[in-house]
């Protein structure tokens, strides 16, 4: 408990740095002291976090979930901007110096009497006549102070026209009336980052919500019977009903997975972020799933988080086949699912004796399992294919580097001894409705027999 206390404190501790970061890189140094601007801007990075606090916890508060849906979409989406907001301002340091470099030399090529400038005229030395409406000698000598008399001081928060010092001491750029060079390049570099990460935002969002594309992998088997040659599996995990994805992203799932026409379907975990009672009428249209040999599903860690009981008995309902930890014969091969690890805590983990232990190893064995973590527990019971889901490909670049130091694979497939992994990177999204670098998925899945 101390630990987990400990690693809050810290984490809370570290979006508070990263929130003042951008705080003081996109509203104060772009804006006027005690100005509108300057007031939205704090007010918004004061509401932004709070709400995404709330997005984080509500549902496991049981929070009623038309709240949930409202909290979901700004609280969740701020946390994809943010990350990318501060990326890119740590990009905009390095170029920060090498703009405000190029300026001052810029202002010191065009100042007057720089190398180049052209000299002044000679003053004569001749007595200059009086002529009729022009002033004395004497009245002109003391024009200028009654001139000076009368100016209006300069406005402050304004440069000179000499390019003198703006509003924090940063000279000003010749040509350029307002705001100083400084100001000028933290507007620059805050408005570029501010308009990368909505737009990287922006792609990301518009690739989740239009819905997963269907990839094709041909997976090569020794022990595949030569009659399942070209059998095809249709893998979706990670889809995430929840307060943002519902029923059009599910509707949108199925209608894909049904125009593969597939063998049979498998269901690789982590299907909703909610309830029964909130979610069921989502999931609905995946009892529109058609398949030869018939859908199968096995639970993921979020399951766990949402009633793990209650879906599966629900996901029988919808006409899916839930497998915990057993198997079926499927003509040419054996197909296998056991819970995820996530149900240790729960008294319901995977037991692969159970699914596995009393079989016949001369036939090909395809194991769904949730997390790729398993996959030597699949090597060590004599699986040729495991089919897993969890990681989202890493979801939000650079997310994927941390996704490759708690998972043997992120995404694709990769071969461990006699096992071969294949690892989706998901139909769906957690969190902010965003993904970069990760593009959502359906695999097709062929098995090829050897003996074809």
């Amino acid at each position: 408990m101390l630990l987990v206390s400990l690693v809050l404190v810290l984490v809370v501790g570290l979006l508070g740095v990263v929130h003042w970061y951008v705080w003081r890189r996109l509203v104060r140094d772009v804006t006027v002291p005690g100005g509108p601007a300057r007031r939205l801007g704090t007010v918004a990075l004061i509401v932004l976090p709070l709400l995404s606090l709330g997005a984080l916890t509500a549902g496991r508060a049981g929070v009623p979930f038309p709240l949930q849906q409202a909290l979901a979409w700004p609280g969740f989406l701020w946390l994809a901007l943010l990350l990318y907001v501060v990326l890119a301002l740590v990009v905009g340091e390095a170029v920060r110096p090498l703009l405000l470099r190029a300026l001052e030399r810029r202002a010191a090529a065009t100042a007057p009497g720089t190398a180049g400038a052209a000299a002044p005229a000679p003053v004569s030395a001749a007595p200059v006549r009086a002529t009729a409406g022009a002033p004395a000698p004497s009245e002109a000598k003391e024009a200028p102070e009654a001139s000076g008399a009368s100016e209006a001081p300069a406005s402050p928060g304004t440069d000179g026209a000499d390019g003198t010092d703006g509003p924090d001491g940063a000279p000003a750029s010749p040509g350029v009336a307002g705001p100083s060079r400084r100001l000028f390049v933290s507007r620059v570099v805050g408005g570029a980052a501010a308009a990368a990460a909505l737009g990287t935002v922006g792609h990301g969002t518009y690739g989740v919500l239009r819905g997963p594309r269907v990839k094709r992998v041909t997976v090569p088997l020794a022990k595949l019977a030569r009659g399942a040659h070209g059998y095809r599996i249709a893998v979706v995990s990670d889809i995430h009903l929840g307060p943002i994805l519902g029923r059009a992203h599910t509707r949108r799932i199925v209608d894909a997975i049904n125009a593969t026409q597939p063998d049979i379907v498998a269901v690789v975990g982590d299907m909703v972020d909610g309830s029964v009672e909130d979610l069921g009428r989502a999931a609905e249209p995946l009892a529109e799933l058609r398949a030869r040999d018939g859908s199968f599903f096995v639970t993921g860690n979020h399951e766990y988080f949402s009633g793990a009981e209650e879906w599966v008995d629900h996901v029988r309902e919808l006409g899916m086949r839930p497998l915990r930890n057993e198997r079926v014969e499927i003509a040419g091969f054996d197909l296998a699912g056991v819970n995820d690890v996530a149900g240790e805590n729960y008294g319901d983990g995977p037991d692969f004796a159970a699914a596995l232990g009393d079989r016949d190893r001369a036939r090909a064995a395809v194991l769904l399992a949730h997390q790729p973590v398993v996959i030597h527990d699949a090597v060590e019971h004599g699986v040729d294919l495991q089919l897993s889901g969890h990681t989202h490909g890493g979801q939000l670049w650079p997310g994927n580097f941390l996704a490759e130091l708690a998972n043997p694979t992120v995404a694709g497939l990769e071969r461990y001894g006699d096992t071969q992994l294949y690892v989706s990177r998901g139909a769906g999204a957690w969190g902010p409705p965003v993904r970069v670098g990760a593009p959502s998925d359906i695999t097709v899945v062929e098995l090829a027999s050897k003996q074809a």
